[in-house]
């Protein structure tokens, strides 16, 4: 046999096992969207799911021509080398080890959108910086892992016997030429049809880079889910990658001591040359607006987002113990109001540091053992006169939370392992034990600081909600139609009535034990439970920020103030501290109507949300997605998020210190 019949045998193998895997893709990409339907939005019409279907087939083309293109090198061109036609072993090897990946992506697909709204992005890598065994155990609980593998073996099977069937049909011959000059122009074909399906591939579809789809260009639907169903999982498991580094990237710029200065001047609207960066965050207090606390409780809670708060939602009955609180003429609420970033740690490090997320991990600098942050709140509460204490339910060893808070100005830290509970899980405690740790162990007069973290209302939900008086009644009048007897929905809602009802029992605790005290109230983040299965950005995004206590009054803050985690420090500084005391801070006090709050993705103002670097904007309504308005000084806003970065990733990387 020559080695051109090799090469035509060969090729016609390869490109079987190109439009099984192709298919198996298509078919996976249906799968998702049929099993994931209630995410497709209320306008999206037939023809919005077939362009998507269409776009998704051009992009794995690409991710296709990957398993082939080493078949090429590994099956067909081994045998034209050896002039051998049994190089097949390899082929099959890859065609069923990817077809293991495909089908084993595919399973962990559809609960990481139900979680994150997203295929496979930059947060998967987040993965490797959390307790990796409480993430096990939560995946166990939450996901029925026994019988996903099961799953994921049995489909594998089947797919793979196909595979196998469908690479033993039948090949054509070399086609007969017996002219010399056809036999060479039939040559010339295949190897330029082989170079053109190798581009037609790379350019997924096309011929040309200027009409190829890849990640960046492929959201073509107006449907937010259509879009990540275009994306097969390699491609999104790419983009998740491109994106991850291009954070690396810029979370190690190369930010030279005159763009410093040009940040700092940006963000205080002066021309001054100070020897430290800690310079352009200095501020000074304007004077008390209230009686100064006893006591500061800051509680950070799990999962505690805004929707629920809302008049649109009360008929779900699970947050009517902060409604009550927010009842009283000492309560208020900022509801435009964002946390630092999308995971429990980012909101930590922003509260903690006083920076805005940037992918940095301030957890994890050597700057943060160094030194303290001039702009972190424990220090400047101490300076205030409060001890300063962080409590959190979960374990000290989870993401250095102990040495990264006492590093950062913490006098003292308490966790899950300094008190008794009779419940929890590998999070650590339920709320209901850790606010009772914390009243047992309370029992001073000195004033303190205190910043309170739970970790019930996470995954997985094991609290006994039904022993602790949940019934599904609760809940029941604010669903509708399938909702209704969707018993896990049920229970991630009841595991928010349960952090609500605890949350609040301990604030009427300490309120009586301690009178004086001043209690905050916000969360970590909100983007995990919805009842809707297209949220508005508000409802996913947002999280609470509320004050109550003595002196706090309903017309405390303007009404068209919006802020973020950043903003808690000032806040608080602005309304505790005497006159002209100094302070570190990179946003502003709430008291002084900041109308502006962001993150690392979102931007959120009193009217309207919207995502950092695109044209993205909402209204702030959870009923009709409106069109948006963006704030007049948007321009300049985004020069001081800029700004602010840019500061934050120079103090976290070099000490401060600004050569001249």
């Amino acid at each position: 046999m020559s080695r051109w019949e090799i090469v035509f045998r060969q090729l016609q193998k390869d490109l079987k096992l190109y439009i099984f895997i192709l298919a198996v893709f298509c078919l996976y990409r249906v799968a998702f969207i049929l099993y994931l339907s209630k995410y497709i939005g209320p306008t999206t019409d037939f023809h919005d799911i077939s362009l998507a279907l269409f776009y998704g087939l051009r992009i794995s083309l690409k991710s296709t021509g990957i398993v082939v293109l080493f078949s090429f090198l590994f099956s067909t061109l081994l045998a034209v080398i050896f002039k051998n036609d049994k190089f097949d072993k390899p082929r099959t090897i890859l065609g069923y080890s990817y077809i293991f990946i495909l089908t084993l992506l595919f399973h962990i697909r559809i609960p990481y959108y139900e979680v994150f709204h997203a295929a496979f992005n930059q947060f998967l890598f987040n993965i490797f910086r959390d307790d990796t065994v409480a993430l096990l155990v939560t995946v166990i609980h939450e996901y029925n892992l026994p019988l996903r593998f099961l799953s994921i073996f049995g489909i594998t099977l089947i797919l793979c016997r196909i595979l196998r069937a469908v690479l033993h049909t039948r090949t054509f011959t070399l086609p007969y030429l017996p002219h010399r000059v056809g036999l060479i122009a039939f040559k010339l074909s295949l190897i330029t049809g082989i170079a053109a399906f190798m581009v037609f591939t790379r350019f997924g579809g096309s011929l040309t880079y200027a009409n190829s789809v890849h990640w960046e260009n492929a959201e073509v639907s107006k449907d937010p889910f259509l879009n990540e169903a275009i994306l097969d999982d390699i491609q999104a498991l790419y983009r998740a990658y491109a994106a991850h580094e291009a954070l690396k990237k810029a979370a190690s710029l190369n930010i030279s001591p005159e763009q410093v200065r040009k940040y700092g001047t940006q963000l205080t609207g002066k021309t001054i040359s100070p020897a430290n960066v800690d310079e352009y965050f200095r501020q000074e207090a304007q004077g008390a607006r209230i009686p100064k606390p006893s006591h500061i409780f800051l509680i950070i809670g799990e999962s505690y987002a805004q929707w629920p708060l809302l008049p649109e939602f009360s008929s779900l009955n699970i947050a009517s113990g902060m409604k009550s609180i927010l009842s009283k003429d000492n309560a208020v609420q900022v509801k435009p109001f964002l946390p630092t970033g999308a995971g429990t740690m980012a909101g930590i490090n922003g509260i903690v540091t006083g920076f805005p997320e940037e992918n940095l991990y301030p957890n994890y600098q050597p700057e943060s053992y160094i030194s303290v942050y001039a702009t972190g709140i424990a220090a400047q509460m101490k300076q205030l006169g409060y001890r300063t204490r962080f409590w959190y339910a979960g374990f000290s060893s989870w993401q250095q939370i102990e040495t990264f808070t006492r590093a950062q100005g913490f006098d003292e830290f308490y966790s899950c392992g300094d008190f008794p509970y009779a419940a929890g899980n590998a999070w650590g405690s339920e709320d209901k034990y850790f606010y009772e740790g914390i009243n047992t162990l309370f029992n001073d007069t000195q004033p303190s600081f205190n910043v309170l973290l739970t970790s019930a209302n996470h995954p997985p939900y094991t609290v006994d909600i039904e022993a602790e008086g949940f019934s599904e009644a609760i809940v029941s009048a604010g669903l509708s139609g399938s909702a209704k007897a969707d018993k896990e929905l049920i229970t991630k809602l009841g595991h928010f009535w349960y952090a609500d009802k605890y949350l609040v029992k301990f604030i009427a605790d300490m309120s009586q034990r301690f009178p004086q005290s001043l209690f905050v109230v916000t969360g970590d983040h909100a983007d995990r439970l919805n009842i809707t299965p297209n949220p508005t950005l508000f409802e996913r995004y947002a999280v609470p920020f509320i004050m109550y206590g003595p002196g706090i009054h309903k017309n405390m803050f303007d009404a068209q103030v919006a802020g973020s985690h950043l903003n808690i420090g000032p806040t608080l500084i602005e309304l505790i501290a005497p006159q002209g005391f100094v302070y570190h801070s990179m946003a502003k006090s709430l008291t002084a109507g900041d109308r502006f709050g962001f993150n690392l993705a979102f931007w959120i103002s009193d009217n309207a949300i919207g995502v950092i670097g695109t044209k993205t904007v909402e209204a702030l309504t959870v009923i009709d997605r409106q069109p948006g308005t963006m704030p007049n000084d948007f321009a300049g806003q985004i020069q001081a998020v800029t700004a602010m970065r840019g500061l934050a990733w120079w103090r976290m990387t070099t000490g401060g210190n600004i050569a001249n």
